[in-house]
């Protein structure tokens, strides 16, 4: 029985590709590490990480979920999870409830603005699955539900807003939007032929490659912004730099168009660029 549910978890932990929590957990950590000038209270910590985790996983098994139908025609999915039957839509619906429960519990013990805004939340993340279905700026839209993390771990550590907070979200929001443009090239004749919106099909390659990058000049402008805010030493700003050499990279390799191409540029450069955007966070605080 144990060697079963340990299989179907790694099954769920695959499909939803559990690694990419690397997208978001290090700008929240970020978020936690400039706000408390790197003294944040270990439990605050420990909540809004979990948070932030619980959240993007139940959003991506619900998006498994929502577009089990469109992954099964489009030959790049396919061979993903539901359209081969290896999981069930119950079984994605069954971990993305729970970790939408663990997500209200830690809103709860953290402050009752996160509570209030747990239902926008839920619009962003829940709606962004439909979103390429009537808008072309669903990119702009992941981003945004993206930008929930490193916005979520400075409502969750204050208990309320302020205009500094928006900065790194909307740098965090750009670079998710940027590289979703990124892949969604590789998808411009399916999206086209079956109704979907995206930039690349709307617009077409050139100018889908264009606004990435103006997105990820966006990205850039936020993260250089960020000692305006908080007082951060000269190591932020080598980190900022190496960020910003790897969105060049990324750029480049993505004009190799072939899948490996986008999937290096979209995905292997930026499970490494948030990291790298942490460290320098920590190194401007302590160092």
């Amino acid at each position: 029985m144990a060697f079963s549910i340990a299989g179907k978890l790694r099954l769920i932990g695959d499909a939803v590709i559990f690694r990419h929590t690397l997208f978001s957990l290090p700008f929240a950590a970020t978020a936690i590490l400039l706000e408390s000038g790197g003294a944040p209270p270990l439990k605050k910590v420990i909540l809004i990480l979990l948070a932030a985790a619980a959240g993007r996983n139940a959003a991506n098994a619900l998006n498994r979920v929502i577009d089990a139908d469109i992954d099964k025609k489009n030959p790049r999915t396919a061979n993903r999870h539901l359209p081969q039957g290896l999981l069930s839509k119950k079984a994605l619906l069954l971990f993305s409830l729970c970790m939408g429960i663990i997500l209200i519990v830690a809103a709860v013990l953290l402050n009752p603005l996160c509570v209030i805004l747990l239902p926008l939340a839920g619009i962003l993340v829940g709606g962004y699955s439909f979103s390429k279905r009537f808008t072309w700026l669903c990119h702009y839209w992941l981003g945004l539900a993206c930008a929930i993390a490193p916005m979520g771990s400075f409502i969750g550590l204050t208990g309320h807003f302020a205009f500094r907070y928006f900065v790194l979200a909307s740098a965090h929001a750009l670079w998710v939007a940027g590289f979703d443009i990124l892949y969604a090239l590789q998808d411009i004749e399916f999206d086209r032929r079956e109704g979907l919106y995206s930039i690349p099909a709307r617009f077409g390659a050139g100018p889908a490659r264009f606004l990435a990058i103006v997105s990820h000049l966006g990205t850039l402008l936020g993260l250089f912004l960020l000692p305006l805010f908080w007082p951060l030493s000269s190591w932020y700003f080598i980190a900022a730099g190496i960020a910003g050499a790897l969105l060049v990279a990324e750029h480049l390799i993505a004009l190799g168009g072939s899948e490996r191409h986008i999937r290096i540029a979209s995905y292997s450069i930026n499970e490494i660029l948030p990291l790298i955007v942490l460290a320098g966070t920590v190194l401007g605080i302590y160092f």
